[in-house]
């Protein structure tokens, strides 16, 4: 494992934009953590993250009352996995939205971008861990080796940490 470089962040956005939908998790106002999916509509150069909500959806009061979020990306079929830890702030602007939307959008806000029920969810990235996974034949060569050697295999594949 290793310490974040300025490849690794670019390296993580392509992950998050080929996956798309993550589980995001914030806290409810009992200390509780509250999960739902959301679709990732941009990755931004300045680990900002941007996606659609509603704005009577609970994420929106419970980011207001604590900001914290985490987010977690997974593509089984290619072993990749990406956790995000960050900030999110819930706010109105025509201008993006404009600049986010995408025709499916409608099913959810017919209006279009400039409906009222529309808010945008922007997460200011703080922490990442990403993995690629090979497949499984590099983990039964691993075993093999773990069992011959007595010695425990260390990271199989590729692992960053982005701080």
């Amino acid at each position: 494992m290793s310490n974040s470089n300025p490849g690794d962040f670019v390296k993580l956005g392509e992950l998050i934009r080929d996956i798309r939908v993550a589980l995001l998790t914030t806290v409810g106002r009992d200390g509780r953590f509250h999960t739902r999916p959301v679709q990732t509509l941009q990755v931004e150069d300045d680990r900002t993250l941007w996606f659609f909500t509603d704005w009577s959806s609970p994420k929106v009061h419970e980011l207001q009352h604590d900001a914290t979020v985490s987010l977690g990306y997974a593509d089984p079929a290619k072993n990749v996995y990406v956790a995000v830890c960050g900030s999110g702030s819930v706010f109105r602007d025509i201008q993006k939205a404009k600049q986010l939307w995408s025709i499916e959008q409608r099913a959810y806000y017919p209006e279009g971008p400039e409906d009222e029920r529309l808010a945008l969810l922007r997460v200011l990235i703080e922490r990442a861990e990403y993995w690629i996974a090979p497949g499984r034949t590099s983990y039964l060569v691993a075993a093999l080796t773990a069992t011959a050697s007595g010695t425990p295999a260390g990271v199989i594949g590729e692992n960053r940490k982005i701080t």
